[in-house]
């Protein structure tokens, strides 16, 4: 019942076309655009208008079509059909820049390459051969299985729907199950049944927390070969099944199986003449294990390897989800799973890439890290996937700890006790130069004193000796001052005030353009307390600190305050104590006009437009995934 309306354009970027299209979507009841046109054709708009010109501001997506639908970008290829076959990256680099990579922008679901080139008549008097297009059926007739199934998503009532969400598991061990990257994936895989349940798909039995719903899981055939024979398992494939689906794969793909893995019953998930699927029933919606890429290997080397082919297990699995349970979509969570690694082309799939026979024209969405774009391109390019992304993990300094921390702490030591009392600087740097070598430290910082190197006199210390410690003193500064992930983000939510002024302040660090606001806050902080105009509070500089001490500085630590490192530590935690009274608090900003204005700016710019960007985001990384499987369209960035 689909009715297709055909619309000859020159170019999305040509106002004239595109108020046509606007002018169809507004008359027409159309739920799904198929694009054919290449280069991308979105705008931007700055949520803050005073400084639009800065290009670190955030951006919102700006649709120019006056519906939110989804939009499916097909490639008409620049190539031969036989370049395409032959040519392992699927693409030209023209081809690939113009109808993949800037149309991305846009937001659109990049599908397959539909058509190519092929030379017609040729005409030698005037050294010309006619050039047409060449429908390529096979790949047509992909993408239009993928329209039908988006429009289903969009015309289907919710409670009808049957929903997969897949957990990644690299490596193939138990503990690693739900393991996206910088993802607490348990708990957002409950957060999302719960999203779903709110909007009436079939969701039940739902688990309250991510480590009950991991034990479930745990409580069947996962991917550990140790368990495969005695736990239970609540889906599987008959073989019998099995082979039907197996033989409608191309004869190439069949053979290059059995070569590598043999007969099916050879697969460790083979069981009483079944095929187990790890995963649990939740209501109809459908919690999974992604299976392995191999095994009898190195699990981990497998997981990105190029080459190898998918075992049985691997292909039953997906082919369970779609023509057995017959799902309506499937969502991967977490940075990343295996199944945009498989063997075939970069971009433009072909019916023997392996991806496409594993996921074939299934809607496809994908909550990813947002700082890994590459990565998100592989699983656009090659299943159809629609990004969500989701924020980074909070993030704060380092610090020092342990070992570390005894260490900074003789070296603080040493250097007040340097020129005023010799024999305990003597005494500290045996001290530290000892723990140096208990700890391997020394590896890490330059090679130790050869013997004759090391001073007998313990008044007279060689200069290799001060140079080691000055390297220590940096060392120690650069491990305290480095950014790090604390916890995991966890989708839909922002961590707690503590993790978020830290993460704030991350976020704030580096100057980004030239009015007050988009100066690091540290540099901003700097100059309000009058420290010299040659100090970079970014530097990792062990130098004596001599310049002023004001005494805001002197009370937000106990610690010892001896060198530039550590006026950027008190700038840092003072930073912190700032955005936390006066953003997060919501503390008057009025008292800091006076004494410290450039900061004062600041902290409005970030109460007012920081802060609840970071809450929008973390909002909308529930609501594109919700929109886009009631075929909706999800906007870049989403």
């Amino acid at each position: 019942n689909i009715i297709p309306l055909t619309v000859a354009i020159t170019s999305l970027k040509d106002q004239a076309s595109l108020d046509l299209i606007n002018h169809l979507l507004q008359h027409v009841a159309i739920q799904l655009i198929v694009n054919t046109t290449g280069f991308a054709s979105n705008r931007h708009q700055q949520q803050d208008k005073e400084h639009a010109y800065m290009s670190s501001e955030p951006l919102l997506y700006d649709s120019p079509f006056v519906r939110d639908v989804p939009i499916l970008q097909v490639i008409l290829a620049s190539t031969v059909e036989s370049d395409w076959q032959t040519h392992h990256y699927g693409l030209r680099s023209r081809d690939l820049a113009m109808q993949v990579v800037l149309p991305e922008m846009d937001g659109r679901i990049i599908t397959r390459a539909i058509s190519f080139k092929t030379m017609q008549q040729a005409y030698p008097r005037c050294e010309f051969q006619a050039v047409s297009y060449a429908l390529q059926p096979d790949r047509a007739a992909f993408v239009a299985e993928l329209a039908q199934r988006y429009l289903q998503l969009a015309n289907k009532p919710n409670h009808k729907k049957r929903i997969a969400l897949i957990l990644a598991n690299y490596p193939t061990k138990d503990g690693r199950i739900g393991n996206g990257v910088g993802l607490d994936t348990p708990t957002s895989c409950v957060t999302l049944l719960r999203a779903l349940q709110a909007a009436h798909y079939p969701v039940s039995d739902l688990p309250e927390t991510g480590d009950e719903l991991l034990q479930r899981l745990l409580a069947v055939i996962t991917n550990n070969p140790a368990n495969l024979h005695y736990l239970p398992c609540w889906q599987s494939l008959a073989l019998d099944v099995y082979w039907q689906y197996f033989q409608t794969l191309p004869q190439a793909n069949q053979q290059a199986i059995l070569n590598r893995w043999g007969q099916p019953e050879n697969d460790p998930k083979y069981r009483q003449g079944r095929l187990m699927l790890a995963g649990i029933r939740l209501g109809e919606t459908f919690v999974g294990i992604q299976p392995a890429r191999g095994f009898e290997r190195d699990l981990s080397a497998n997981y990105h390897d190029p080459d190898l082919v998918p075992p049985h297990s691997y292909l039953a699995f997906y082919f369970w989800l779609r023509h057995v349970y017959q799902v309506d979509a499937i969502v991967h969570i977490g940075k990343h799973g295996n199944l945009e690694w498989l063997p075939g082309k970069s971009v433009a799939l072909s019916a023997q890439c392996w991806a496409d026979i594993v996921l074939g024209a299934m809607p496809h969405f994908y909550p990813f890290i947002v700082n890994d774009p590459g990565e998100g391109a592989q699983a656009k390019r090659r299943t159809q996937a629609v990004i969500i992304d989701h924020l980074m993990p909070p993030m704060t300094r380092a610090e020092s700890y342990g070992e570390l921390a005894d260490l900074e702490q003789l070296v603080d030591e040493y250097y007040q006790a340097l020129g005023l009392d010799t024999g305990r600087e003597d005494f500290l740097r045996e001290q530290i130069l000892a723990q140096l070598q208990q700890s391997h430290l020394l590896e890490e910082i330059i090679s130790p004193p050869s013997n004759n190197q090391t001073s007998n006199n313990q008044n007279q210390p060689s200069l290799a000796d001060e140079e080691l410690l000055n390297e220590l003193d940096a060392y120690l500064c650069d491990i305290k001052e480095a950014q790090i992930r604390h916890g995991l983000h966890r989708l839909g939510e922002l961590p707690n005030d503590d993790k978020l002024a830290d993460t704030l302040v991350a976020l704030l660090r580096l100057p980004r353009g030239t009015t007050v606001t988009s100066q690091g806050i540290l540099h901003n902080l700097a100059q309000d307390l009058n420290l010299p105009d040659d100090f970079d509070p970014l530097a990792i500089n062990a130098q004596t600190w001599q310049a002023n001490r004001p005494q805001i500085l002197q009370t937000i630590s106990e610690q010892v305050w001896r060198t530039d490192a550590d006026t950027r530590e008190r700038l840092e935690l003072f930073a912190k104590n700032l955005i936390q009274r006066f953003v997060l608090a919501k503390e008057a900003l009025s008292e800091l006009a006076v004494s410290l204005p450039r900061t004062y700016q600041q902290l409005h710019y970030v109460r007012d437009h920081l802060q609840p960007m970071l809450q929008d985001s973390a909002k909308r990384e529930i609501q594109a995934l919700i929109a886009g499987l009631s075929g909706q369209f999800v906007p870049p960035g989403a």
